[in-house]
């Protein structure tokens, strides 16, 4: 099985984020009360959407007194979780193609703050479905080499969970699902004691773009970075070829 590697990426962009976990826990909080209120209630065991919100809480260590927490918290107060899912399309420099998603109170500050978060990182906003196209909805996980499980033994695990593709990485394994697969293999992996980092639904780049001139990766950078500084803001995927 082939693909693009991207396990380096991954991994530096987790250890990034480990900086901030105050503001990624705010975030996983969010995605569990809106998994709550609507994937069928606060017991994981019945609610697939909650499992996995789970699941990538604690790809993210997030203490387990805080996701009950949050679960509680969701489940006995429902009608409270008034987030609405909103999706941003736009470009960055040198065309780059940006998708924001994000979960909010308030539609209006929601785009006025990614708008300027565009515009400031030298890009702009696009429509609807601008740049979507060059993107697939896929369920991805990452698994480090020295995970317990041989690297035959893991790829025959997760393909019999109904796994799309298994890619051998630098320090690693990347394993793609469709989105109704997602859980299954995550599932099998879990109950087989694989520790995963990350492991969720994602928007995988078809092509990407690579920035050259200092310009342009100062920009790039500066839009990544007011992004990731707004609580409404869940998750940014784009094409860049860092």
């Amino acid at each position: 099985m082939a693909g693009h590697s991207k396990f380096a990426n991954i991994k530096h962009r987790k250890e990034k984020n480990d900086a901030a976990k105050g503001r990624i826990f705010t975030r996983l909080g969010r995605e569990l009360a809106m998994a709550v209120k609507h994937g069928g209630g606060g017991d994981p065991i019945s609610n697939t959407r909650l499992r996995d919100a789970v699941a990538k809480c604690k790809a993210e260590n997030m203490p387990n007194d805080t996701i009950e927490r949050s679960i509680k918290k969701a489940a006995g107060d429902m009608d409270q979780v008034n987030y609405d899912a909103v999706t941003y399309e736009g470009y960055g420099p040198n065309g780059v193609a940006v998708i924001v998603n994000v979960l909010t109170d308030n539609r209006h500050r929601a785009a006025a703050n990614v708008r300027n978060a565009f515009t400031k990182g030298g890009g702009s906003m696009g429509t609807q479905g601008c740049v979507s196209f060059m993107f697939n909805e896929v369920g991805q996980i990452m698994v480090e080499t020295d995970c317990g499980m041989s690297e035959e033994d893991l790829m025959l695990l997760t393909a019999d969970a109904g796994a799309d593709d298994f890619i051998v990485q630098d320090g690693g394994y990347e394993i793609l699902t469709s989105v109704e697969g997602f859980s299954a293999v995550r599932e099998a992996l879990e109950q087989a004691n694989i520790p995963m980092a990350p492991a969720e639904v994602t928007m995988l780049p078809q092509t990407y773009t690579t920035l050259s001139t200092p310009e342009e990766l100062k920009g790039m950078n500066k839009l990544l970075d007011l992004l990731d500084d707004e609580d409404d803001v869940q998750n940014v995927y784009h094409n860049w070829e860092a």
